[in-house]
């Protein structure tokens, strides 16, 4: 038997039903081809196949599924922070913002703190914000506390004030005076600021020209005021003893119920006297009250009816207490002089003067503590210094000796709340100079009062 081993013939009517299957499956990849926006031809390479297959591929690893929308731009702020320039007034910084003018006028005619911004001072900041050319929103900062903020409603500008909080913080720094009290306030920590506070709550009873002595000490206990998280300043003297020549002045702070506040001792007296000690801040004394002393330009035995102050010449005089300017011009050997009336009694007189300061004349109205003069050498002297004299009913008394009257004590309802609100700050006075005086191996000091 003969075996053929040859391809067997196709059917020729298989092949035709074959050619038409694979003519209809080239149009349908073309058709799809062609709605992908073009046709794709097979890589040469089949390892380049793959890479290009991987550039495709989004870089995200491990998600489920991917996204095709487009993922949102955050926008840049559309605030702005402008720095008030010299001169520069609120219609001219919208002009150069390029606002219209209606917006600054429509904020002219609000009231309340929107008044504010007619009295713009350079170097202050505004923070804006504007959709095209009108205004959407300005923040003013005026202080510390508060900002103004005026924004579009409805249309309409309307203003409206924020008040932030402040946090206040407890503080206390202590002090040995070795050479003047400003240098011991700056070697505790204390700002310029709480040196002088301290010289004032205590400038009634302790002359820090004559009386300041080393060794003397102090303990001061403050606020500090934060904002946010950031300081921004030292506040007020809550409490403060000062020690001098072993007696100790306390202060503590209270504030009465309309609002006011003063330093008053832990009794209840207020502080405050009719007259301060000293007309000058930080001086010394170079002469002090005798009825029998050798002038140094006259060159004989004078009697030196007040105290002389060694300062610098500019250096602000103030006036002792409250009364009337009643005599003010050159007085011989005085030089420039100015004699303050304080009721039916007293005088203080201010000589040697450089200059008056402006706008006082005879018959002004001063207050305690306010600048009258500023220190010089005019009349007979030998350099500049303050003379300073204090007369009771025409005669002089020695001003660094004489008793001063206080000012009226706290009324007798406050006491209780007065006693309340001050004993932990005695309280902590109190640890505060143990441990003080522990330190330098000191006994306690004595209560002035």
């Amino acid at each position: 038997m003969q075996k053929d081993y040859s391809p067997t013939t196709e059917n020729p009517r298989w092949f035709s039903h074959r050619s038409v299957l694979l003519s209809a499956l080239l149009l349908v990849v073309t058709a799809v081809l062609f709605t992908r926006g073009g046709t794709a031809a097979a890589p040469e390479n089949p390892t380049q196949a793959r890479a290009e297959a991987s550039e495709k591929l989004p870089a995200f690893e491990d998600l489920g599924t991917v996204s095709s929308e487009t993922l949102p731009v955050p926008a840049a702020s559309d605030w702005r922070t402008i720095t008030v320039k010299s001169g520069q007034t609120l219609s001219t910084l919208f002009e150069d913002e390029g606002l219209a003018p209606e917006d600054w006028m429509a904020i002219l005619k609000l009231s309340g703190d929107a008044l504010r911004l007619k009295r713009l001072k350079a170097g202050e900041t505004l923070r804006l914000r504007k959709n095209g050319d009108q205004l959407a929103e300005i923040l003013y900062a005026y202080d510390e506390r508060h900002t103004l903020q005026v924004r579009r409603e409805d249309g309409r500008l309307e203003a409206l004030t924020l008040e932030a909080t402040l946090e206040r913080r407890p503080v206390h720094a202590t002090g040995v005076i070795a050479s003047s009290l400003f240098a011991a306030g700056l070697n505790a920590g204390l700002s310029n600021t709480l040196i002088m506070q301290m010289a004032d709550i205590f400038g009634y009873d302790v002359d820090f020209a004559l009386d300041l002595r080393s060794g003397d000490r102090f303990t001061v206990i403050y606020e500090q005021l934060f904002k946010d998280g950031k300081k921004l300043r030292d506040g007020d003297i809550l409490a403060a003893e000062f020690v001098n020549e072993g007696k100790a002045y306390r202060a503590v702070r209270f504030a009465a119920p309309d609002g006011s506040s003063a330093y008053y001792s832990p009794q209840g007296q207020s502080l405050r006297k009719a007259f301060l000690r000293t007309p000058l801040d930080f001086a010394r004394i170079t002469s002090g009250f005798s009825l029998a002393r050798w002038h140094p330009v006259l060159n004989r035995i004078r009697a030196h009816k007040g105290v002389d102050y060694a300062a610098g010449t500019g250096t602000p005089i103030k006036s002792a207490g409250d009364g009337r300017i009643a005599f003010k011009g050159v007085k011989g050997g005085y030089g420039r002089v100015i004699v303050v009336k304080h009721g039916a009694s007293v005088e203080t007189l201010y000589a040697h003067m450089s200059s008056y300061r402006s706008g006082l004349g005879i018959g002004s109205r001063v207050r305690q503590g306010q600048v009258i003069g500023y220190v010089g050498m005019s009349g007979l002297a030998t350099g500049p210094h303050l003379h300073y004299e204090f007369r009771v009913n025409g005669i002089h008394k020695n001003p660094a000796k004489v008793t001063l009257p206080r000012a009226n004590p706290l009324p007798r309802t406050l006491m209780t709340q007065f006693q309340v609100s001050t004993a932990p700050l005695l309280a902590q006075l109190d640890t505060l100079g143990r441990s003080q005086f522990a330190q330098a191996g000191l006994k306690p000091a004595k209560a002035s009062r």
